[in-house]
């Protein structure tokens, strides 16, 4: 059996297979969008740094000694960014294996959900973000659109490429 025909079957492990990978794609299509978004659309002070940089700033003191340089932040922030984003995209995925049909919605509640799960709980809960209550509303509205379009493209990518593998062998016989 080859690896098409492996992806076209209806079995749990060809669905979970699919499911996996086509939400793996998708977080880090969603990942991409997110972080375009919050090009424009600020999410923190400018002079205060992202979680996923005081992570990484942290592991390069403990290593090298030194922090995370100026002109390799943003770099550095998308080095924890796109892992988390696929990572969670996977999961999402998984979670959606036995469900083909794009639903949008399912998209704005996980990206929804994620923002809650992180930004608003367990950020602030281990240090790495302030409390919802001193971050200013505007900037909170612009982390949740941002983590919305994550969700959405998500489950938009993961939706298209689900049915891409899922077709592929029927594709050539035609």
């Amino acid at each position: 059996m080859n690896l098409d025909t492996f992806f076209q079957k209806d079995t749990y492990l060809s669905n979970t297979s699919r499911g996996l990978i086509s939400g793996f794609v998708g977080g880090l299509a969603g990942t991409a969008v997110k972080s375009l978004i919050e090009e424009f659309l600020p999410v923190r002070k400018i002079e205060q740094k992202s979680a996923q940089l005081k992570i990484v700033d942290d592991l390069s003191t403990k290593i090298t000694g030194t922090p995370i340089s100026l002109e390799n932040e943003a770099l550095a922030e998308q080095l924890v960014n796109f892992p988390f984003g696929a990572s969670i995209g996977a999961a999402y995925g998984y979670g959606k294996k036995d469900k083909d049909v794009m639903n949008l919605a399912d998209g704005l509640i996980f990206g929804a959900t994620t923002w809650v799960s992180t930004h608003e709980t367990s950020l602030p809960l281990v240090g790495l973000e302030a409390k919802p209550t001193d971050i200013p509303i505007k900037m909170q509205a612009n982390e949740l659109f941002a983590h919305i379009a994550f969700g959405i493209t998500t489950e938009f990518v993961r939706s298209f490429i689900n049915e891409r593998m899922k077709r592929s062998q029927q594709g050539r016989r035609n």
